[in-house]
């Protein structure tokens, strides 16, 4: 077996496992939090609070636009980039076909997928240097948030690198950085991902409950 069939064989079948079993934890043992009772009367719907308050943390209140525009420009531009590479980037969904499903669907155009690469690398490195740059967020973040960057940072580089499919070391180096990610995020913040509806639609529930419109 050579170092290529071990990264996209066994050893991705693992880091998939642990990254799927540590999601479903993760996510179990958030909702299996209990909390207090809120005995006073609802005022309006915690539900549709939950809702909007999901909805409402898109798009920033207008008194807060101009002082979180670099947030916003990069958060979007990362977070959107990398689904679109993720998803409809012809590597990865030939790579899904062959190795697991068995079929595939629409690709980007190969200059679509380097443009939204390029996206996904510029609103990355904006949020790490705003991370590092704003004192606010300097004083937030810990050393697993700078790991978790700079790890992304590597899958993304390697898969560039990749991309030519001029050796196969380079493809091997490009999934051996994705499976220590996969192992890598449900033991980390870039869990984000997939609890941020619950912390928001909590925040809106609470409020919705009480009539404070969000």
């Amino acid at each position: 077996m050579s170092f290529l069939e071990f990264v996209e064989g066994i050893f991705f079948q693992i880091a998939a496992v642990i990254f799927l079993l540590g999601v479903v934890w993760r996510m179990i043992g958030l909702l299996r939090i209990k909390r207090k009772k809120d005995i006073s009367p609802p005022k309006a719907s915690a539900a549709m609070g939950f809702l909007k308050g999901n909805l409402r943390h898109f798009f920033p209140r207008g008194i807060f636009a101009r002082r979180t525009w670099v947030h916003l420009v990069g958060g979007y531009g990362f977070h959107f980039g990398l689904l679109a590479v993720i998803i409809v980037g012809a590597p990865h969904v030939a790579f899904l076909k062959t190795q697991f499903l068995g079929f595939d669907w629409w690709v980007m155009p190969r200059w679509g997928f380097i443009v939204a690469a390029e996206i996904t690398f510029a609103g990355l490195i904006l949020l790490w240097v705003r991370r590092i740059s704003d004192p606010v967020m300097r004083l937030i973040s810990q050393p697993s948030d700078h790991m978790g960057t700079g790890l992304t940072f590597m899958v993304m580089l390697t898969g560039c690198l990749a991309l030519q499919e001029s050796h196969d070391f380079l493809r091997a180096i490009h999934m051996l950085f994705v499976d220590i990610w996969l192992i890598y995020f449900p033991f980390s913040r870039l869990m984000h991902a997939f609890t941020f509806f619950l912390s928001r639609g909590h925040s809106g529930a609470t409020y919705g409950r009480k009539g404070i419109n969000l």
